[in-house]
Order: structure tokens, then C-alpha cells, then sequence
């Protein structure tokens, strides 16, 4: 691909569905390369589009307002960044050939809905999973959990980050995970997905490139795996490399290498995965960069974001790992706007360690506010270092 000058005719323009923190990572490395990048988000001053050539606040589930404008700033890419938008319209803005959508129209289409991924998953690709059902009312979650058994995971089909997620271990718990499900979702809509427990010994996101070679053909590369800790269905810590058996490391890159082959394209996929001895378990996939994958900002040569922006630009990528490193997540702890953070100096102290606070306008008590990150000569100094990083960044209000 030529690239042209921002905010010039010739300017290679894309837009990013979703200006969170890991899309503000994805600008700012579009931007190295010299890209014009409009960040639209469902609020105004979300992260990314504090960095953005230009931003925009629209519901992106409106499918007349996502077309408007998508024809009002013609990009010739849209990198969607998160799961509510109208990617019935994002397909058909595809196929009239408006823009290019990354990594395909398709595949945002799949990965959005849980209970798309999860059928080309385990029906089409014949990808272990573990039990599933769907349900649309609470009857119809009664009669899932009866089938699935418990323990089992309620999820909305379309959520994020852990959002509207709970783990029930009686049938006593089903009307408060449907109701908790039904305000976790990005789309209102109260279908959900029941999951049967697995008993696993970790679970990893292996971070899979699709990126053009010097040939034009597609090939497909893997990160080292990363490793993560979830509470309350949302990521805490995460580290790289995970120790892995060369069995399931070698099927855990199979299984992602068939998703994403599946999905098409090109870009970065995180692919999350449970791993019990030699087994290996799919569970969802992200066609865009991973929260868990922040931790290599640490650790490769290249970044995730870095990664994601080189391949769908089509060029060359290094998925190279440099150090081990870990990253530990900074919570708001409060409810407020326009906090303020202390302790960013004592923080720093820490040997190898980096921190990012992300300029969300509004913070929540389990809203991630920040990241630690930090490098070290194994995994378990790195973790250490990033926890106490994250534990000396202090939310409070302004």
C-alpha cells in the first residue's frame, strides 16, 4: 500500500469504530506510519479520540447514522475496535466497495456475536469446545442451564471485557445472572450464551498475525503465548511468555491458525484459549488487538498494536519477543469524573516498569482506568514489578 501525507489530498485515511485504550495504541501506531486517522466512539473524549486527526460521537448500532458518516469522511479502511456496531451495514458498505473493512466485513460480523464465532467455531471447524447453549428468555435459560449443568458461564452474545459475564454454581443463581447479563451487554437484546465449566489448568490469548509477504500471498504468525488472571470475567494481569507444553502449543496455534484462516483477511486476532496438561480448549476470538495483549508493550520488538497496524497497511511483521514482561491493570476505584491519579512517580521507580493511564472522562470502581507494564529476566519478577507498579498508581478526585 502507498501511503499519503495526513490531511492532504493524497492522505490514507481510516477510521477506527472504537477509540478505547487499545484502539488510542492502534491510531497512535497508524499514525507513525503516517495515516490520517478519524476515531469515532459512542461518547465524546474517549481515549483515542484525544489523539485522532478527527473524532466523532455516534451510536455505531445506527446503521443510517454509521453510513452517513462513513460517507461524509470516506476512509479508505475501517478497523472496527469493538462489538456494537451495525455490521450488518458495515457489509454492505464492503460490498458497494466504500471502504475496505479490517480484517473483513465477515469476519466483524462473526466475532462480534458470540454466538456467531462460536458456531463457525465448533460446528463448521470442529474446534473442542466446551458445552454451549443460547437463550432468549429467562425459561429458555432455565431449560439451557438444566442441559449445560452447573458450574456453568452466562454471557451476553455481544459484551466486552467481561462486562455482564457470571459464573452460576446453583440453579438459585439464574434470574440474577439473566438480569445481570441483560445490562452487561453492548446490545440490548437479552440473548445470552451458556457455557459449560471447563477445568482447565490456565487459559492463554495467543496473538495470531495475518500480514501480506513480499509476495502478496497471506501468511499467518504467532506471538508467544500470553498468559492472563481474570476476576469477575475481566482481565487483572497478564503475562508473556506462558510456559506451555510443546503439544499444546502446537495445537493451541493449530486451532488459531484454522479460526483466523477462516475468518480471512488480514490484521491481528486474539484468540483466547483454555489448556489443561495437553489439551486444548477454543473459547472466543477478537479480529483486532487484545486487553490482555497491552502486556507487549513490554515485551516484543513489535507491539500488538504495532502488529495490527503493519498488517492491515500490508506491510512486513516481527513477532519477536524481546523480554518477558507482565502487566497489572489500575482500576478506578471510584465513581467520578475528571479524576486525578497519584503516585505515577513512585510507580515509576519500579525497575523496567512503564505505566499508561488511558484519559477515560469517567471513571467506575471495576471501570480500567490504566495499566502497569513491566519487563523482567522472568515472568514472575515481571509480574511482581507490574503489580507493584499498578498498586502505587492512586485514583482519587479532583
Amino acid at each position: 500500500m502507498r501511503i499519503g501525507t495526513p490531511l492532504s489530498p493524497s492522505a490514507t485515511r481510516v477510521m477506527l469504530l472504537g477509540a478505547g485504550e487499545l484502539g488510542k495504541e492502534v491510531i497512535i501506531a497508524l499514525q507513525r506510519y503516517g495515516c490520517e486517522v478519524i476515531a469515532v466512539d459512542r461518547y465524546p473524549h474517549a481515549p483515542g479520540h484525544q489523539v485522532a486527526h478527527r473524532w466523532h460521537a455516534i451510536d455505531m448500532t445506527d446503521p443510517k447514522a454509521l453510513r452517513a458518516l462513513i460517507e461524509q469522511e470516506r476512509p479508505h479502511l475501517i478497523v472496527p475496535e469493538i462489538e456494537a456496531i451495525a455490521t450488518d451495514e458495515l457489509a454492505r458498505i464492503e460490498a458497494e466497495g466504500l471502504a475496505v473493512v479490517v480484517p473483513t466485513a465477515r469476519a466483524t460480523q462473526l466475532t462480534m456475536n458470540r454466538e456467531g464465532i462460536r458456531r463457525l467455531a465448533a460446528e463448521d471447524l470442529g474446534l473442542a469446545t466446551s458445552p454451549y447453549a443460547f437463550a432468549d428468555t429467562l425459561a429458555e435459560l432455565e431449560a439451557a442451564v438444566a442441559r449445560i449443568g452447573c458450574p456453568c458461564v452466562i454471557k451476553p452474545v455481544m459484551s466486552s471485557s467481561g462486562k455482564g459475564q457470571s459464573v452460576i454454581r446453583s440453579t438459585a443463581d439464574i434470574a440474577t445472572a439473566w438480569e445481570y447479563a441483560a445490562t452487561g451487554g453492548r446490545v440490548k437484546g437479552g440473548r445470552v450464551i451458556v457455557e459449560g465449566f471447563i477445568d482447565f489448568d490456565y487459559e492463554i490469548t495467543l496473538l495470531t498475525v495475518r500480514a501480506s509477504t513480499a509476495s502478496g500471498a497471506i501468511e499467518t504468525a504467532f506471538c508467544e503465548p500470553v498468559g492472563h488472571l481474570q476476576k469477575h470475567g475481566d482481565y487483572v494481569e497478564s503475562w508473556q511468555p506462558q510456559p506451555m507444553a510443546p503439544a499444546a502449543l502446537a495445537l493451541a496455534r493449530e486451532m488459531a491458525d484454522k479460526v483466523t484462516t477462516a475468518l480471512g483477511g488480514r490484521g491481528l486476532f486474539g484468540v483466547e484459549l483454555f489448556i489443561k496438561g495437553d489439551q486444548v480448549w477454543f473459547s472466543e476470538v477478537s479480529p483486532r488487538p487484545h486487553d490482555t495483549g497491552l502486556v507487549t508493550l513490554a515485551t516484543q520488538r513489535l507491539s500488538e498494536f504495532e502488529l495490527h497496524a503493519r498488517a492491515i497497511l500490508g506491510l512486513p511483521v516481527d513477532v519477536s519477543l524481546r523480554t518477558p514482561g507482565a502487566s497489572a491493570v489500575i482500576y478506578g476505584g471510584l465513581e467520578a469524573t475528571g479524576i486525578v491519579f497519584d503516585g505515577l512517580d513512585e510507580a515509576l521507580q519500579v525497575p523496567e516498569s512503564e505505566v499508561r493511564l488511558f484519559g477515560k472522562p469517567e471513571s467506575f470502581t471495576r471501570r480500567r482506568m490504566g495499566v502497569a507494564i513491566a519487563a523482567g529476566p522472568d515472568v514472575d519478577t515481571a509480574r511482581a514489578r507490574a503489580q507493584q507498579a499498578a498498586a502505587a498508581v492512586k485514583p482519587r478526585l479532583g
